[in-house]
């Protein structure tokens, strides 16, 4: 199933598992259908990403140099016009002018816990609401899309960012190899690589949930829902130049930024905004809601505000209060629910399981992770347990059920199962509805000039460096995205549009009727049509300029 391009007799050593056993597919994992959802049995998967969660110790494998902020969360107790009741029962949202408890870790993903914050990379942007109802954890990005769309590959997309392992240098030959041979990065690519990739502070940045999750209401009914944090101070950037010049006086000047805004009393403050649509499949779409390689178009699906953020404290001890605060996707209260996103599931496996390696079984007894809601188990023991979870009336019963004074079940919602019924084949196999490049190339030709003109420079610097075959292959498949981006990226590479009219489609690579028509007249493709189109991460970018 994979989709690297074979030239000639292949001698290479077959992939397989630790158990010895040959992996037939290495690029999707099991699920009930095409679309999912995934299936805990998916031994490969769970062999791969739990060794990948173990390869660092002590810090965060990704997002290992990050910062902490506290504040609230303020609800506006709709969502845009309506009453948010209409959509889901979670508490938090319900009560105008309601105010929860929040932490917020910015970060970036792939350098280590020193490296520099000027790096080009995505900003990790995780938000722990201390709900009244226990902990909700939503963790994201700042750039609205992500490399992959299926778990299964985030040990392989990390690799090829990360370092090479012999020398321990960062090279662009290893990262577009893996990304030349996988089409549904072009989008994130397209991203990464503006200066939208090096934000200018954690302060002038948005936020995304980007996964796809469901909303429930009081009698069920379920809608699918992303979520987006506006910065009410605005969306700076910075270019590669830009970005030199502030690493060459500093690795840390955004969490310097952030910790003297708030000391000074400037409250960086950001908008929650929820996008909404009906759940299922959506077969009138062009792509699929679960992809999180995907947007959702604002004029079909409006993104409407449902409340506020504010930081106004910073950590009083680093280490304690941002090293160990833990984050995972899985962290849910009722009235919110997973959607059967094969990236979202794979995740919230793996974030739970990192913590419980990186910091212990019991990191959620430390305080920054603590719920502050009441807190009732029969969990007992474990490496650096200080306190004792409480039970019941009864300190002798640590299980359920029992007659002798333990803990009990709460009572049900009242209702059924919520969310449609899902039957399908158990299969291994990638979402029907890829459409690569598509929306790599709207968000290609909504950038304003100077950014256009510095991805352009970053791409094609950063392919100099690679193989001729790799330029080769990026060049074709900038030319399927937008016509004028592969044009100028191939012409600093001198590679012309007839110098890969000869390559052919990746093997299992599913192009669209009009990926076929653009791929007949490469090179030669008019504008794609983005009149009255709005992307959710397409609001004016400032540059930051910064000289030495």
């Amino acid at each position: 199933m994979t989709d690297t391009a074979k030239q000639g007799a292949d001698t290479r050593p077959v992939l397989t598992n630790r158990q010895g056993h040959p992996i037939h597919d290495n690029q999707n994992q099991r699920t009930v259908g095409a679309r999912g959802p995934a299936t805990l049995e998916n031994y490969h998967f769970l062999e791969k990403i739990s060794h990948f969660d173990r390869e660092r110790i002590p810090e965060r494998v990704v997002h290992a140099r990050g910062v902490t902020a506290f504040g609230f969360f303020e609800a506006y107790g709709s969502w845009g016009d309506e009453p948010i009741s209409r959509y889901t029962r979670a508490k938090l949202f319900q009560e105008r002018g309601k105010r929860t408890d929040v932490a917020v870790r910015f970060s970036t993903v792939i350098g280590g816990r020193d490296s520099s914050e000027a790096a080009r990379d995505p900003r990790g942007f995780a938000v722990k609401f201390y709900t009244e109802e226990g902990n909700w954890d939503l963790v994201g990005n700042n750039l609205g899309v992500f490399f992959i769309r299926d778990a299964i590959k985030f040990p392989d997309v990390i690799h090829a960012l990360k370092p090479d392992p012999v020398t321990f240098e960062q090279r662009p030959e290893r990262i577009f190899d893996f990304m030349s041979q996988t089409p549904e990065c072009m989008h994130m690519l397209v991203n990464l690589f503006s200066p939208r990739g090096i934000p200018a502070d954690y302060r002038h940045m948005q936020g995304f949930g980007v996964n796809t999750y469901k909303w429930a209401n009081s009698d069920g009914h379920t809608v699918l829902v992303k979520y987006h944090w506006m910065p009410k101070q605005g969306v700076r950037s910075m270019t590669e130049e830009d970005a030199a010049n502030v690493q060459a006086e500093s690795l840390g000047h955004a969490t310097k930024d952030l910790y003297e805004a708030i000391e000074r009393g400037d409250y960086p403050e950001w908008e929650l905004l929820v996008q909404m649509m009906d759940d299922h499949e959506h077969p009138e779409l062009d792509f699929d809601p679960l992809d999180d390689t995907k947007t959702w178009p604002e004029q079909e699906f409006p993104p409407k505000p449902v409340g506020r953020m504010v930081l106004n404290r910073m950590p009083d001890d680093f280490f304690t209060q941002n090293e160990q605060i833990a984050f995972g996707t899985g962290v849910l209260v009722d009235g919110l629910d997973f959607s059967d996103d094969k990236m979202l599931v794979g995740r919230t496996f793996s974030y739970s399981d990192t913590q419980r390696y990186r910091v212990g079984p019991n990191y959620l007894q430390l305080p920054v992770n603590q719920a502050k809601a009441p807190v009732h188990t029969n969990q007992r023991g474990g490496p650096m347990s200080y306190q004792v979870d409480p039970g019941g009336e009864n300190p002798h019963v640590n299980y359920e059920p029992s007659t002798l004074g333990g803990l009990q079940e709460a009572e049900g919602p009242g209702y059924g199962e919520q969310g449609p019924e899902i039957r399908g084949r158990l299969t291994r196999s990638r979402i029907p509805r890829t459409n690569d490049y598509m929306q790599a190339g709207q968000r290609y030709l909504l950038m304003q000039d100077w950014e256009r003109d510095d991805l352009v420079r970053n791409f094609t610097n950063q392919l100099k460096q690679c193989p001729r075959h790799i330029q080769e292959r990026m060049v074709w498949h900038f030319l399927l995205v937008e016509n004028d981006l592969g044009l100028r990226v191939g012409e600093g590479l001198g590679i012309s549009p007839q110098d890969v009219a000869h390559l052919e489609p990746l093997p299992n690579q599913r192009l669209t009727d009009e990926d076929r028509e653009r791929l007949a007249n490469l090179g030669k493709n008019p504008p794609r049509d983005v009149e009255g189109l709005t992307m959710t991460h397409c609001v004016p970018d400032e540059r930051h300029v910064v000289t030495r």
